[in-house]
């Protein structure tokens, strides 16, 4: 399920600022820029006094969803909090936007992205299109307050609407936190991804830091980083091939080609 919100309508969210840890979720949305539409829920609005916000009435109904209803998981350790003096880190984040090889034509999709690489994909690269796929409402909400070109959809990365492919680049930024085999993914990737695309699975900080917020949030990581074998096996079953590899305890990359 998901429904549709206007930039008007997302006027309203920066009231879940205010939501307190746990942050509240609700069933799976896309923000888009022009227009809402009617799908099987109606779009839920938010105010800071209430659950629901005045809508143009050329907007179709609004709804309320109670956010004592839904429960949405922390996801605040994948934004860094020493990025502005970590340059390891940072070279890290451009490296993995680097393997990706945007153009300006090309179509971006990033699954489970930080806040802080959403934004660093935004200052360093010109494309046509960029989608953020995130469980979040919260996350996809600051996003989509700072950059209204952005595409936002909150759901699983596998149900993906094909209204916007094909991608020809896909950041899985925080692979372990989906629920999926890996032979799911990369079985709905193949389905949405142009010829060459290039698929990018990462961790700027690698599998030691994995580790760490495995054991502190093992609600949001629910699995780990593939190691190359593994992930050349499923990759070349679903048309990829792989062109890169780095698994070191401070840094983790894997690039693979669509061949389809």
């Amino acid at each position: 399920m998901n429904s549709m919100f206007s930039s008007s309508t997302l006027s309203c969210l920066p009231s879940l600022y205010n939501i307190p840890k746990p942050y509240k979720q609700l069933p799976h949305f896309s923000f888009t820029n022009h227009r809402l539409s009617s799908l099987p829920i109606q779009p839920t609005s938010f105010s800071r006094k209430s659950t629901v916000c005045a809508v143009p009435p050329s907007e179709g109904t609004v709804s309320v969803i109670n956010f004592e209803d839904f429960v949405e998981k922390d996801w605040s350790f994948l934004d860094a909090d020493d990025i502005s003096t970590d340059e390891a880190y940072k070279q890290n984040i451009d490296r993995i936007i680097s393997a990706g090889k945007v153009g300006d034509d090309s179509k971006i999709l990033i699954s489970t992205g930080s806040e802080q690489f959403v934004d660093r994909v935004v200052d360093t690269c010109s494309c046509k299109l960029l989608l953020v796929v995130h469980d979040s409402l919260f996350t996809l909400a600051c996003i989509k307050e700072k950059y209204d070109t952005v595409k936002c959809w909150q759901g699983e990365l596998i149900y993906v609407p094909k209204k916007w492919a094909p991608f020809d680049v896909v950041f899985l930024y925080f692979l372990p936190a989906l629920p999926f085999e890996l032979d799911q993914v990369f079985g709905a990737l193949s389905k949405v991804c142009s010829q060459g695309a290039r698929i990018v699975i990462s961790h700027p900080k690698g599998r030691e830091m994995l580790e760490k917020q495995k054991a502190e949030y093992p609600d949001v990581v629910v699995s780990g980083l593939p190691d190359k074998p593994t992930l050349e096996s499923v990759a070349s079953h679903n048309s990829f091939t792989m062109v890169d590899f780095v698994d070191q305890p401070d840094f983790y990359i894997a690039v693979l080609e669509h061949t389809k």
